[in-house]
């Protein structure tokens, strides 16, 4: 897939706050590229500890995680264990040093990551720091960016007061749907019934609207926030 254009068919790294971001926001996504050949690999920025979330549920989080994306053919997930739900009170410097660590490491050609206009405040902070691992100015750099919409984070942002998700890349992903709804399926501890956002019913339904804007079946859409061409 070539986002449009021509690409190396470098690495593809995507950014989640939480485990399951990755498949809410770019689940079809990432099995269509990784059913093209591409090097597909997750970063999840936080996990659960104490007193917040017991032992037992960050492991159960944890496999969820593994039988998800193994179902959409990711090469690896990075764990980055900051904590969920309090990166507003994590050093920013130590947040940019481990997602900086990871993007220089991989050296990815295509980064998807959070919304800046999500509600929650990891996403967010996931967002800036990033842009801070992106720069341009580094002997090497992701030279595409492009964010993606978490169903029941990006939904819920304050209309005119902070930035709405417009989108203007929509991926078809007509072939790889049901790998997405079966990767989400496999959080079996995040699933909810519909209406919820989180349910299976309702990312589908998104995907067949996100399709129908571009006369396509399904896909997912995304905000590009810098292309080096």
């Amino acid at each position: 897939m070539t986002f449009g254009f021509a690409t190396k068919g470098g690495p593809v790294l995507v950014i989640a706050p939480h485990p399951d971001d990755e498949v809410l926001g770019a689940g079809g996504t990432m099995a269509r590229l990784a059913s093209e050949g591409r090097e597909v690999h997750v970063c999840v920025v936080t996990s659960g500890g104490p007193p917040r979330y017991s032992s037992a549920q960050t492991d159960r989080v944890r496999a969820e995680a593994k039988k998800a994306n193994d179902r959409l053919g990711v090469t690896e997930i990075h764990w980055l264990g900051f904590p969920a739900a309090e990166l507003s009170e994590t050093s920013h410097a130590d947040l940019n040093a481990g997602i900086s660590g990871l993007v220089q490491k991989l050296d990815p050609e295509i980064i998807l990551l959070p919304h800046p206009g999500d509600m929650h405040l990891d996403h967010q902070a996931c967002f800036t720091s990033s842009l801070v691992a992106s720069r341009p100015h580094q002997s090497t750099y992701p030279p595409i960016l492009m964010a993606y919409e978490t169903l029941s984070e990006t939904n819920w942002n304050a209309p005119h007061l902070t930035p709405g998700f417009i989108p203007s890349v929509f991926v078809d992903i007509s072939e790889t749907l049901d790998a997405k709804l079966d990767a989400f399926a496999l959080y079996e501890s995040q699933v909810r019934q519909p209406p919820h956002e989180r349910s299976p019913e309702v990312l589908k339904a998104l995907a067949t609207l996100r399709g129908a804007t571009v006369h396509r079946d399904a896909c997912e859409a995304f905000v590009p926030v810098r292309m080096v061409l």
